[in-house]
Order: structure tokens, then C-alpha cells, then sequence
């Protein structure tokens, strides 16, 4: 069995057709029939079912398929380690980060890092949540991620910051001239809710607060995005909880963001699967310079 021959497979899977896949490939229909079946002799049966127009997955190609995935992913993540060990001058980094940290942290570092390293190519994946990303990281999609702090990580978890969860409220709020506020005062209000809420043990983090402080928030909105949520806040809908970095630096000045007393922040990090080197480190370093800084460390509720 080998990496090529995977690769081959997945082609087939992906194109759901053999003359796609060679052509994807850019080799020979009979070459790549032969590598499959070399394949498929290797693993002891048969992966793909040939049928009159196109191929599907055999029970054994479906259980199959994942490994094949994270194989690929991990040789393509070696090779660009291996780049990166000779330093930051060259190739490209795949980073992952939640929804708030892309749009909210990393445009300005971006910029700064392609003015210091314009060779190196950045991908960027975001996710909704801390989960997804550390199952996404854990295949081999990306060589850093970027997010809250993973529990039980087994490879390299570097601090860059923190997180601060915020209120939301337009500028005609009677709360808007202050700078903080406690949950049993917004009691009685309607509030903007987001897909892409944290979640606190097992519940979302507005439910957990709110039932904490005594009451159940009233829903006015559902929302998928956080910087939608905040357009609603701000436009006088209900009030939104999102992170201070996507409000201040990302949605505009068009409202009002009170701080919650005691204040709402959670450590974010760094996390890899082996420890940064090369380009790698360089962009590690640039983040932890770069990272807003709202504070002493207040963690959120345990």
C-alpha cells in the first residue's frame, strides 16, 4: 500500500468516476485502474463497487476512506513542516481558527505578517465552534489552530491571550453611558442568539449565565453568524453576547459594548498537533505579539 495509491483512491471517491479521476490526475484510465486494484489487493477486498455509470463506496472502502484522508493530510502537513524548519521564508502554513478569532484578531496580523514574510502562503479555515476545530486539528487539516484552550491536548498548546465575551446595545440604551453591567439587569430583555455561541458544560453560554444569575433569557433572534447578531443589537433588536475583538475591531462603532461585572474572559491558544518550528514559530511569535489585550485574566464560569 502506498500514500500514491490512496491518493488515487480518493480521487476515484471524490470524482465518483474513474475517467474524471484519471483526468483530475492527469494519468491513464488503465494506470489508475491498476493502482486501485493493487490497492484493493493490499487491503484484502474491495474497495470501490463499479457500476454502469460511475462507482460507490464498498463497506470496506467507506471504513477505509478516513484513514486514507488523514494519510494524505499528514504526508502534504510533513512536507510543509519540513519547509518550515528551514525557515520563514518560504512555502505556506494552513491555520484553523473559531469564526470570532478570524474576523476578529487575525486580519491585523495577517497584514503584519505578510509584510515581514511575503513568500509564505497563508490558508485560513474557520470553524463555529472549539470543538469542530479540534477535531478538524486532530485529522491534520491545518499545522496551527487557533482557539480556546483544549482539554486533555496531547500535542502543543501555546497561550497567545484572551478572549472577553461582551454585552451589546445600541447608543440610545439606557445602559449605553455605562461601561459595565450584571446579568439580573438585563432580566427583562430580549437577546440576540448565535450558532456560534460557546458552550459551558453542555449548555450554551448564554443559558448557563442567565440561569446563574436567575432567570431564562427571552429570545428575540436566531442568528448563524456573530457579527449578524451584533448588526441586531445595535440596530435595538435585543442585546448580544460576543466577543469584545469582533465587536471593536470588526463590526464597527455603531453601538454600545458594556463589559460584564465580574468580567467574562476565557485564555485562548495556540495548539498543534508537534511543536511550531520554522515559519510556523515565526507566526506563533507575531500572534502572541500582536493579540489584543483587554486585561488581567478573568476566567469565564467554571
Amino acid at each position: 500500500m502506498s500514500l500514491r495509491q490512496m491518493e488515487y483512491f480518493l480521487a476515484v471517491v471524490d470524482e465518483a468516476s474513474f475517467t474524471r479521476a484519471a483526468d483530475a490526475l492527469h494519468v491513464s484510465q488503465p494506470a489508475l485502474s491498476h493502482q486501485i486494484k493493487a490497492l484493493e489487493r493490499s487491503v484484502g477486498g474491495e474497495l470501490l463497487e463499479r457500476l454502469p455509470r460511475g462507482v460507490r463506496l464498498t463497506p470496506m472502502g467507506r471504513a477505509f476512506r478516513p484513514h486514507a484522508e488523514r494519510a494524505v493530510r499528514s504526508a502534504d502537513q510533513a512536507r510543509r513542516a519540513a519547509r518550515a524548519a528551514a525557515g520563514a521564508e518560504g512555502g505556506e502554513l494552513h491555520l484553523a481558527a473559531v469564526h470570532s478569532v478570524a474576523v476578529g484578531v487575525l486580519p491585523d496580523v495577517f497584514a503584519r505578517w505578510q509584510a515581514a514574510h511575503p513568500h509564505v502562503l497563508l490558508h485560513l479555515h474557520e470553524y463555529a465552534t472549539s470543538q469542530a476545530l479540534e477535531e478538524e486539528v486532530e485529522r491534520g487539516t491545518a499545522d496551527l489552530a487557533i482557539g480556546p484552550a483544549p482539554a486533555d491536548w496531547p500535542g502543543t498548546v501555546v497561550p497567545v491571550g484572551e478572549e472577553e465575551a461582551v454585552l451589546v446595545v445600541p447608543f440610545d440604551d439606557r445602559f449605553a453611558a455605562r461601561s459595565t453591567v450584571t446579568l439580573p439587569e438585563l432580566a427583562d430583555r430580549p437577546w440576540i442568539r448565535c450558532a456560534m455561541e460557546p458552550v459551558v458544560h453542555g449548555e450554551r453560554f448564554l443559558d448557563f449565565v442567565c440561569t446563574r444569575a436567575g432567570f431564562a433569557p427571552r429570545t428575540a433572534v436566531w442568528t448563524e453568524h456573530t457579527s449578524t447578531a451584533v448588526r441586531m443589537a445595535a440596530a435595538g433588536v435585543g442585546v448580544c453576547v460576543a466577543p469584545s475583538h469582533i465587536v471593536r475591531g470588526a463590526v464597527g462603532e455603531d453601538c454600545a459594548v458594556l463589559s460584564h461585572t465580574p468580567p467574562w474572559r476565557r485564555p485562548m491558544t495556540v495548539f498543534t498537533r508537534v511543536p511550531p518550528t520554522g515559519a510556523a514559530q515565526a507566526f506563533v511569535d507575531l500572534l502572541r505579539e500582536a493579540w489584543p489585550r483587554p486585561g488581567a485574566p478573568v476566567a469565564l464560569p467554571a
